[in-house]
């Protein structure tokens, strides 16, 4: 190949290494975030809390002085800690830190109620290193909100977006204190929204992957307008520290509860007074549902707005209001949402066919109605192919779980029973979609149980109602 040839291939190849390492570096151009965090600091508190507590007494496990010289007991207590030579009734005071931030000119701020639950005192630094005590106009431990006031003139403020308009792989922002160093910001995208997470049945969590660590909580979480999506509340984790997985609580949820603290000084909420669960692949089969969606209707509280609104035990609930019920746990949200009065529509899968209920909604009662102890067995036995030994409710029985019909396993043999969990004091209500009045008709249920196929079965243990699924291979 003659040099001016080679010369221009070597032109050509430069020049598209040139153009490929433009491109790339667009490509991977990330956000700057500096503008945000510039505009939105001012209004991102710190807040620490201090806790008396009861002193631990040290002073019991120290060699009694009493009696000693003067010169010797002044010797031993240069020796002591200083809390073993305090009085016994001496305080301790716990901390704690956390995050917050301003949503009024005139002092609101909020934060996670953990962050200042139990507090004797609250404080709140502000940007400029000022502090000043927090009155706690009102708390929520149900979304985890509480809504603080300090005193204050024209204080910054943050600007509020709709956290309704998120969606996973959008970039966000959270700023915070995690260990104290405050203002300290983050970043990463939103990873999911409408996150369940255990006893936590009210908060369509907004999941994340932005670090977040102790002191992040309560901190504010931002999209790229700069607008407050979210308030960071906690973290799953296995080592104690961030593995890649936050949760948020959504703005339109944390200023409803404000809304309500400030007015109200209490939370309203709507209540079914129904107790559900996840429709299974094999639950799904057994209901005659074409896939797993809904949310199963276990066990219905007496008196509640569900049982006077028509709702029975075992349908699937498919929407309400025409939001469809995807997972169970987008029921609690939905209705949660809705203040007590309100009407809600529901779609239904009952005895294999699809039905509208519709009801008025409570509100949430302050604490739940157990619905009785596990029963006392009775003489009279039933067995069966299920591998159990089952006996008739008595009529106290019956009041005690304000159930109408049922049997009480007094015994668990080899057999499908074993297998998938029960136990003796369980009360099975329901076998294979039909409702069992005595032993006689549990018995005749279970002999023509077909085989191969998911079965569904409801059983109450501990005054708890949750349907199950088996299969007979026989």
């Amino acid at each position: 190949m003659s040099i001016p040839r080679l010369k221009s291939y070597l032109s050509i190849i430069a020049t598209v290494l040139v153009l490929g390492q433009a491109v790339t570096a667009q490509a991977v151009e990330l956000p700057d975030f500096t503008q945000l965090v510039e505009q939105a600091s001012p209004a991102v508190v710190n807040i620490s809390t201090t806790q008396k507590l009861p002193d631990r007494k040290v002073s019991q496990q120290m060699p009694d002085l009493e009696g000693l010289p003067p010169m010797l007991r002044e010797f031993f207590e240069r020796g002591m800690p200083p809390q073993s030579r305090s009085p016994r009734d001496r305080q301790r005071e716990a901390t704690s830190l956390g995050s917050g931030f301003i949503i009024s000119s005139d002092g609101y701020i909020l934060t996670n109620n953990h962050v200042i639950a139990d507090a004797d005192e609250i404080l709140v630094r502000l940007a400029d290193r000022s502090e000043m005590k927090a009155k706690l106009v009102g708390t929520d431990p149900r979304s985890d909100v509480a809504l603080l006031k300090i005193e204050g003139k024209d204080l910054p403020v943050l600007k509020l977006g709709k956290s309704q308009d998120l969606k996973a792989g959008q970039w966000v922002v959270a700023i915070g204190s995690p260990f104290g160093f405050d203002h300290t910001v983050t970043q990463g995208i939103v990873s999911a929204v409408g996150r369940s997470l255990p006893n936590e049945n009210y908060v369509p969590f907004i999941q994340t992957d932005v670090p977040i660590n102790p002191g992040n909580s309560g901190g504010p979480l931002f999209n790229l307008n700069g607008e407050v999506v979210g308030i960071n509340s906690q973290i799953y984790t296995r080592s104690g520290g961030f593995m890649g997985v936050s949760f948020a609580i959504p703005i339109d949820v944390a200023m409803d509860v404000s809304n309500q603290l400030k007015s109200g000084g209490k939370v309203s909420r709507g209540w079914l007074g129904v107790v559900i669960q996840e429709v299974s692949k094999d639950l799904a089969e057994s209901f005659g549902l074409e896939k797993p969606a809904g949310a199963l209707v276990a066990q219905i509280q007496d008196d509640g707005p569900a049982a006077k609104g028509g709702l029975q035990v075992g349908d699937v609930i498919l929407s309400m209001n025409g939001q469809p019920i995807v997972m169970s746990a987008d029921l609690p949200h939905l209705v949660g949402a809705l203040k007590a009065g309100a009407k809600a529509n529901l779609e239904v899968i009952r005895d294999g066919k699809r039905k509208n209920v519709e009801l008025t909604v409570g509100a949430i009662p302050e604490e739940g109605k157990e619905l009785g102890a596990e029963p006392k067995s009775s003489i009279e036995r039933s067995s069966n192919r299920l591998g159990v030994s089952v006996v008739e409710l008595t009529d106290e029985q019956k009041k005690t779980f304000d159930l109408k019909g049922g049997v009480v396993i007094k015994e668990v043999q080899d057999g499908p029973a074993a297998m998938i969990g029960l136990q003796p004091g369980d009360v099975i209500t329901h076998l294979n979609n039909q409702a069992i009045g005595s032993t006689k008709e549990f018995a005749d249920i279970a002999k023509a149980l077909p085989k191969n196929r998911s079965v569904s079965m409801r059983v109450l243990r501990q005054g708890r109602a949750s349907f199950i699924t088996f299969k007979l291979a026989e």
